[in-house]
């Protein structure tokens, strides 16, 4: 259980004893510096302990958020301050500095207690801050957080916490910022109410997010019937689960239930449930007779994943940079920021997560799988366009130098494999280092030539000249300005070489099976990205030597295309997207179940909003 050392001279009505209870604390008094210090010794290691200002007033709302949230390891607020197991050393040093300046004694009765231990909270939050450790202070917003001297500022800190709607201000800090359109006006309005009603009885976001999940699966078995009804409850049943997904992350801000775990069952079953639902419509359009979009559902996935990849690169190679010029487009795109219709226009531009499965489950609705599909490439392509030309504009025109972190973020996400770790090491490239250049080289010709020949030995050469670009492109660090545009060509190379030769040897015999393997592979670069967010760093080097990296599967895929028939290439994708998925599955569940059970703190859950 989490301990509260309340300090200072108590006073007469408070309810801070009440509230830190309320909160799950259990509380003791202390009657000076050296009494908290004790009393903070006996707290066990493992629990989370607070120091708090016996005059604090304020809301219940806003000692939850510096007292109870896991993600921090240290937090504050005026007169509370609170550390996890892995702030305690930070802490107790803190106190142990305050109680040192009190004098090192116990202090005497009287007023000299109070002497001693009021604002001993906010004095520990200093000495945190002077030792250099990083203690969060939460945004308040309208929330009161205040330590009173006087009668009169306490009456006036009261005056001004009755004033306050603190279950409006918890209701609406439960929705998260920069939604899309759909999201914040369509969802949002009524799903925190839903989140309330789920904290009240108990229920976790864990659960609510894996009720999304078969929410969303069924609506994929029903997309998969091919028939009218069948895609009208599946339209249903997509919009059913996406309030379900945007309840999960505001039921965990209502109530702060944050967790490793929860964050990464998050943005995984986000990816597995549009991509089964791509799936359910192919199978649909298939079992019906009608069409086969089998190439279109893949290509969607190539496409989004792809340009995530986009997202998740261009945000690493800015962590740490340190500018020395601002950039124009930046400038631009501040002022525009200060116009609202723009706002909304440009979210609505990259077809964030809201207006993107409102979209598919109104067309899968009212057409067919094959329009559903060609709307969303068109829109999607052109989103990734709009995004992609903005943040290369961006990276030319803002100078920054980019750290090794950041370089090696970067690396980590391009998932070179054992075939480019031995040529970077043996035969290192010379002349300029053009990495975004090499890259694309490399997936043109690859990409063009599969289109070309189709599954053909001529494609073998191709894909050596690729991973010889690809070793070019790793030979050095990814500093440069646009470095960051090379894992997403690799992922645009390979899940594209694997859709044209699927495509090209078989259609519909094949394509299912591509699909799978592009669905394993894409799980095992979006679970590098939780890592690399959650600062756990990369997948295992064995998970990436197993898997081959991206130029090792695609070298195979290419040889496997031009050896074998196509009912033999399909067994031959299908064995490899088993192989993929057991292993990168049973790693990745494995590092996350275990990062949870260790008390890692839970990344933060804002999370894409494409």
């Amino acid at each position: 259980m989490p301990t509260a050392i309340l300090t200072g001279q108590p006073v007469p009505g408070s309810s801070i004893e009440g509230d830190l209870r309320t909160l799950g604390y259990d509380v003791h008094p202390a009657t000076d510096a050296a009494h908290a210090e004790t009393l903070l010794a006996r707290v066990p290691a493992e629990d989370r302990v607070a120091v708090v200002d016996a005059r604090f007033v304020g809301h219940v709302h806003a000692l939850r958020l510096a007292l109870t949230d896991p993600r921090f390891t240290l937090a504050a607020i005026p007169g509370a301050v609170s550390a996890r197991a892995a702030g305690r050393q930070a802490l107790t040093r803190a106190l142990a500095r305050e109680h040192t300046a009190a004098g090192g004694n116990a202090a005497p009765a009287g007023d000299a207690t109070a002497l001693l231990t009021d604002g001993l909270p906010d004095r520990i939050t200093a000495a945190l801050e002077a030792d250099g450790a990083e203690v969060h202070h939460p945004a308040l917003g309208s929330l009161v957080a205040a330590v009173p001297d006087d009668p009169q500022t306490r009456n006036e800190a009261r005056q001004a916490v009755a004033a306050v709607d603190e279950e409006a201000v918890r209701l609406k800090s439960a929705v998260k910022s920069g939604d899309g359109l759909f999201t914040t006006y369509c969802i949002s309005s009524y799903s925190r109410y839903i989140a309330r009603w789920c904290a009240r009885r108990g229920l976790t976001p864990n659960l609510v997010t894996t009720a999304s999940l078969l929410t969303a699966l069924i609506a994929a078995g029903c997309a998969a019937t091919g028939t009218r009804l069948g895609c009208i409850a599946a339209g249903v049943l997509l919009i059913a689960s996406f309030v379900l997904d945007c309840t999960d992350g505001q039921l965990a801000r209502y109530s702060l239930q944050y967790s490793t775990l929860g964050a990464w069952l998050d943005a995984t079953f986000d990816r597995a449930k549009e991509f089964a639902f791509y799936a359910g419509l192919a199978l649909g359009a298939t079992s019906s007779g009608t069409d086969d979009v089998w190439a279109l559902a893949l290509a969607a996935m190539v496409l989004q994943t792809t340009r995530h990849m986009v997202d998740f690169a261009f945000t690493e190679a800015q962590q740490d940079a340190a500018a020395t010029s601002a950039a124009p487009t930046a400038a631009l795109s501040e002022k525009l920021d200060g116009v609202g219709w723009s706002v909304w226009a440009r979210r609505v531009i990259i077809l964030p997560i809201g207006e993107r499965w409102a979209m598919i489950a109104l067309l899968t609705a009212v057409t067919t799988p094959r329009i559903t599909f060609t709307a969303l490439l068109a829109w999607m392509a052109f989103a990734a366009l709009y995004t992609t030309a903005g943040r290369v504009l961006r990276s030319v025109t803002r100078k920054a130098r980019r750290t090794d972190r950041a370089a090696r973020a970067l690396a980590d996400l391009c998932d070179d494999g054992p075939v480019i770790e031995q040529l970077t090491r043996r035969v290192p490239p010379k002349g300029p280092h053009l990495a975004p250049l090499a890259a694309a080289v490399g997936a043109a010709v690859l990409l063009l030539t599969a289109w070309a020949f189709g599954p053909s030995w001529w494609v073998v050469p191709a894909a050596v000249l690729y991973t010889l670009c690809a070793a070019h492109a790793a030979a050095r660090p990814l500093t440069g300005a646009l470095d960051w545009l090379a894992p997403p060509v690799f992922r645009a190379a390979e899940y594209g070489t694997v859709l044209v030769l699927a495509a090209k040897s078989g259609g519909h015999s094949v394509l299912p099976a591509a699909f799978g393997l592009v669905g394993a592979v894409a799980y095992h670069h979006y679970d590098t990205v939780y890592r690399i967010r959650g600062n756990a760093g990369a997948p295992p080097a064995w998970l990436v030597r197993a898997t081959g990296g991206h130029e090792g599967r695609t070298l195979l895929v290419t040889v496997l295309a031009a050896l074998l028939t196509a009912p033999q290439f399909k067994a031959a994708l299908t064995a490899l997207a088993v192989a993929v998925a057991v292993l990168v599955l049973a790693e990745s569940i494995r590092f996350w179940v275990a990062a949870h059970r260790g008390g890692a703190p839970a990344v933060h859950d804002e999370g894409e909003t494409a």
